[in-house]
């Protein structure tokens, strides 16, 4: 019987140690998330109020089998666009993954931005944002950006702000989500919400580390 005992103790206090270890773990990701979410409150604008900045990045998102954006990644290019006949940019920098011949985000993205009016002229791809990291640190490196408008969903756009921010970029970020007031899929949206808390946990480790992305290659500045 003392073996028995002896066996289920340290099988219980095996499962409390787990326990504390999730629980202080989930701490320690939410304590990150609400962080990057203050960090964030003083530079969130609205189409109106955005500063005019000369570049806006647009972070990739999901592309169907048939090559259209997601609705996600549709309202995010549609508030490019709209930023850019508002006269508040001067060019889009669309980058998303294309680590495979058969899935193109940014190039997805120029289609959808041409088809909305957007001049060719005005848009710059990165093929290798593969992350909101590897976007923001790439804009740096690669298209020398120091100054930009981040668009993206605003469950992303805090992680996003701070992410180009500790890189060095002077950002202010819009929500794209006003281009759809009947909202998105609430199982869309759970699963990003969610996913957001080790992401934001991961982008403050790649900044204090100082992770290269995974490419990166010579200057191509926007703007001579």
């Amino acid at each position: 019987m003392g073996l028995i005992r002896l066996i289920w103790r340290r099988k219980w206090t095996l499962i409390a140690g787990m326990v504390l270890v999730g629980v202080v773990s989930m701490l320690m990701l939410v304590t990150v998330r609400a962080y990057s979410a203050e960090r964030a409150k003083d530079q969130i604008y609205t189409l109106e109020t955005a500063p005019t900045y000369p570049v806006a990045i647009i972070f990739g998102a999901l592309v169907t089998r048939s090559g259209r954006p997601s609705a996600m990644l549709a309202d995010r290019i549609r508030m490019g666009v709209e930023l850019y006949n508002a006269g508040k940019v001067k060019a889009l920098l669309l980058t998303g993954d294309n680590s495979i011949d058969t899935y193109n985000e940014p190039e997805a993205m120029r289609q959808y931005a041409l088809s909305l009016g957007m001049p060719d002229s005005a848009l710059v791809l990165d093929y290798a944002g593969f992350r909101t990291y590897d976007s923001c640190y790439r804009a740096r490196d690669i298209f020398k950006v120091d100054q930009a408008i981040l668009v993206t969903q605003a469950f992303h756009l805090d992680r996003a702000l701070l992410t180009c921010g500790s890189l060095g970029i002077e950002s202010v970020g819009v929500a794209a989500d006003v281009m759809r007031p009947t909202g998105y899929a609430r199982s869309a949206i759970m699963t990003s919400q969610m996913r957001e808390l080790p992401s934001t946990a991961m982008a403050l480790l790649d900044i204090l580390s100082g992770r290269k992305p995974t490419f990166l290659g010579e200057a191509l500045p926007i703007f001579e």
